[in-house]
Formats: structure tokens, C-alpha cells, sequence
């Protein structure tokens, strides 16, 4: 038997039938099942029959975790977009032996594993983590900073930064302020990893290659606009926020409509024509506009990718221990999650003074979903103020303590810097948006 084979696997009273494919170890069997899943099979004691010899095309160099590189041909008629891998769902396979989703391609795999993207752009890929993203800090976000300058610096005309879905906004908050890109740089990722048929991560990877081509300069986040296989979102990487654990829709834009939409049908028909790119895009709002670097000719791209790492972000609930504060005291800075306007129980108040006096720049956030804070309605956030807390207006969470980290790092007076909007994380005033 070979993978593409169409086989009957019997193993402990139990029968599955479907296509074999290349498995990561020589222990296990990967039958592709004809509702699109894969299950893994102990070839212990397993009896397989062979069914019909060759009935669908297998990639060899991917049997037994081949290491063989993908060959990419270049077109001088097409943009080149750089694939830069961190993992995450939408470069994972399933780990037969436990069962788990694991990240392991690297950026060329991706094109294997996706081949509607070939003939859309020139690719080249990079590996700059092999993570799954609850495992990012922030000496990650440097080397991907970094990275991506490098690709731009080379003459990329986008970047399509493949992350996972869990941390992709404090990731796309870092780049956002760290580079200052004249071309499209471009998160996406999927939640449903490629074993699954309601898998997202065709449709997302080629709606941010799209995206990348596309007339803008901004930090987006492209992830499905909805339930439905028909658009994606292009969200700004400094006010988007994932708000559910499991659905292909997971991602908002917190306060407004998402910055763009990208119609997939009209992205799958794009190609290699640059122009249809951007006839895909319903833009909501005016998208910063690309550079004036030549195609193919190096672009300048400004890069600070010095970080602080010495911030931390706190929620306040009610009832909680004052204690559970003193970790606090050393830190360079502190992002308040507080509630409503920008509240915390007045008893924290002296606490909060004497970190601000101690040299600690703390910036007040809220944990609403939208709206701003501000502490000159009531008492206890005129009381605030006093004490030296700085008001983050509407920024989210996340974005704050990335915003902190990076203005400690390159700003003379960063609270002074929490106050004011460097990446479209602050808006002027919060407008209704539903």
C-alpha cells in the first residue's frame, strides 16, 4: 500500500475507510475519511486491505516527515510577497500519536499545503518561530520585527505574517508600533487546522495574500468576516480583539466597523492581477497608503524594536487582595484593566500612588468592550488622576501593554505617549457602532 491508496482499515472491532496519507511516524496510519477528516491508526495489529490503488496525488516528500523544500518559480510580472511562519493552527498538522494539533510547517510547507496561493505572488518563505502562540513573548516579537524589515528592506511588496489565533492581536499591536512599513504587512491564521472540512485556512491565506498586495501600508489582521466561506475582515492590528475561542468569525474590530473587507470570491479570481487585489477590498475607512518604493527595488522601512519588558497587565475584580499587587512594585510599568470610566476599589488607590512615585508609569484601561475611560466623572477617578494615573482613553488591554513596552523602550516621556494615538490604537472620541 501506498499513500494516495484508497483503503479498509480493521483494527479492534473498529472500521474506517478513506484515502492514506503520509503520516508523520512509522508507527501510525493517516486515513483521510470521506467526511474530510483524518484519524490516526496504530498500525499494531491493524488489518488493511487495499481498496484502489492511486486514487488521489500525494506530495511524497511529505511521507514519514520528509524534509524535501518546495521549489518556487519566480515571475518578474508578479509582486513578491514574503510568507513569514511563527505557527500556529494554520501551519499545524495532527500528531497521531497524542492526538493533538501540532505546529510544525515551515512558510514553504504552507504553499504545499495551500495551493490555491500559487500563481498569485511570488513567494519567499521564512521561519521566525515554530510556536503555537500562547508560547510568544516579546523577544519573538524583535526577531519578527526584524524579519519583516529585512523582507521589505529586499524589496517585498507585502508581508503575510502566518501566527496563531490566540495571541495574533498583541503580536500585530507589536509590529504596529515597532515598524513604521510603507507596504502591507498582513496576520492571519485559522482556527480550524487543515485536517478538519470546516477549516478556515484557505480561505484566510488567500485573502491576506491579497491583502498584501493590495494599495495600503497598514498592520491587518485577515480572518474570516463571518460564519460563512464569503469574506474575510481586514482588521488594524492595534484595535482588534479576539472575542471567541472557536468560531471562524472569532475576531472584531472593538469600536467600528472593521477597516476593510476583502470579498474571497473576487480575491480567488484576483491571481496574479494586483489591480483585482484591490478591487476585492471594500474599504470602511481610508487605509494608510503604501510607499513610494519601486517594485522589486527595496523599500525603506523604519524599525525600533526595543522592547520593556518589564510591564505588566492587571485586572482589577471586586474583592480581590491588595497583596496580589505588591508583585508590582519593581515593575517599569502597569496597565490597569479597570472597570466602567476606569475604576479600582478605592482602598488601591494609595497603592497605585506609591508605584507612580516609585517611578512606575501606570496607564488606566477598561475592561468594557467599547467606549473610553475617564477619570474626571467620578471621585474616585479624579482621585486617580492625583495619584499619577495616565488615561489610555479607548486603547484595548492588550494594546496598551504593548504600547507601554515600546514607549518605555523608545520614548522620552512614554506617559505622556499612553495619551496620545502613534498607530491608530487611540481614537479621537468613541462613536456608536451597533
Amino acid at each position: 500500500m501506498q499513500p494516495g491508496d484508497r483503503v479498509r482499515v480493521d483494527r479492534g472491532g473498529v472500521t474506517n475507510e478513506g484515502v492514506l496519507l503520509p503520516s508523520t511516524t512509522r508507527d501510525h496510519l493517516v486515513v483521510k475519511l470521506d467526511g474530510g477528516y483524518n484519524v490516526g491508526i496504530d498500525r499494531d495489529a491493524a488489518d488493511v486491505e487495499v481498496l484502489e490503488s492511486g486514487v488521489r496525488e500525494v506530495d511524497p516528500a511529505a511521507d514519514d516527515g520528509g524534509d524535501a523544500a518546495s521549489e518556487i518559480t519566480f515571475d518578474d510580472d508578479l509582486p513578491t510577497v514574503s510568507l513569514i511562519s511563527t505557527g500556529g493552527t494554520i501551519a499545524s498538522t495532527v500528531d497521531y500519536r497524542t492526538g493533538a494539533v501540532t505546529a510544525q510547517f515551515d512558510a514553504e510547507d504552507v504553499l504545499r499545503a495551500v495551493p490555491e496561493l500559487a500563481g498569485r505572488a511570488n513567494y519567499r518563505g521564512r521561519v521566525v518561530a515554530n510556536i503555537l502562540s500562547e508560547n510568544m513573548d516579546p523577544s519573538i516579537w524583535r526577531d519578527l520585527a526584524a524579519a519583516v524589515a529585512e523582507e521589505i528592506d529586499a524589496g517585498a511588496d507585502g508581508v503575510v505574517v502566518m501566527h496563531g489565533t490566540d495571541t495574533m492581536q498583541y503580536s500585530a499591536s507589536a509590529l504596529s508600533f515597532m515598524l513604521d512599513s510603507p507596504v502591507p504587512i498582513v496576520f492571519t491564521g485559522s482556527q480550524r487546522s487543515a485536517d478538519r472540512p470546516s477549516s478556515d485556512n484557505v480561505m484566510n491565506a488567500v485573502c491576506a495574500v491579497e491583502a498584501a498586495k493590495a494599495d495600503h501600508a497598514e498592520t491587518l489582521v485577515c480572518m474570516h468576516a463571518s460564519s460563512s466561506d464569503d469574506a474575510c475582515a481586514l482588521h488594524r492590528g492595534t484595535r482588534v480583539r479576539k472575542n471567541h475561542t472557536s468560531r471562524r468569525d472569532a475576531f472584531e474590530t472593538v469600536g467600528a466597523e472593521p477597516l476593510g473587507l476583502i470579498d474571497y470570491e473576487a480575491a480567488a479570481e484576483a491571481g496574479a492581477d494586483g489591480d483585482a487585489a484591490d478591487a476585492a477590498i471594500e474599504w470602511n475607512r481610508e487605509p494608510l497608503p503604501r510607499g513610494d518604493g519601486e517594485e522589486g527595488d527595496g523599500n525603506d522601512v523604519d524599525l525600533a524594536p526595543d522592547l520593556d519588558g518589564d510591564v505588566e497587565l492587571v485586572k482589577f475584580t471586586p474583592g480581590m487582595d491588595p497583596a496580589a499587587w505588591d508583585y508590582l512594585d519593581d515593575k517599569d510599568g502597569v496597565v490597569i484593566e479597570g472597570t466602567g470610566l476606569g475604576h479600582v476599589h478605592t482602598d488601591l488607590i494609595p497603592r497605585i500612588e506609591s508605584l507612580v512615585e516609585g517611578g512606575t508609569v501606570v496607564a488606566m484601561t477598561s475592561q468594557c468592550l467599547a467606549g473610553r475611560v475617564c477619570d474626571r466623572v467620578y471621585d474616585t477617578g479624579r482621585d486617580l488622576l492625583d495619584a499619577g494615573v495616565v488615561e489610555a482613553g479607548d486603547t484595548l488591554p492588550g494594546t496598551a501593554k504593548v504600547k507601554l513596552m515600546w514607549a518605555l523602550a523608545n520614548r522620552s516621556d512614554p506617559a505622556d505617549a499612553m495619551g496620545r494615538d502613534l498607530a491608530g490604537e487611540l481614537t479621537e472620541e468613541s462613536q456608536p457602532w451597533r
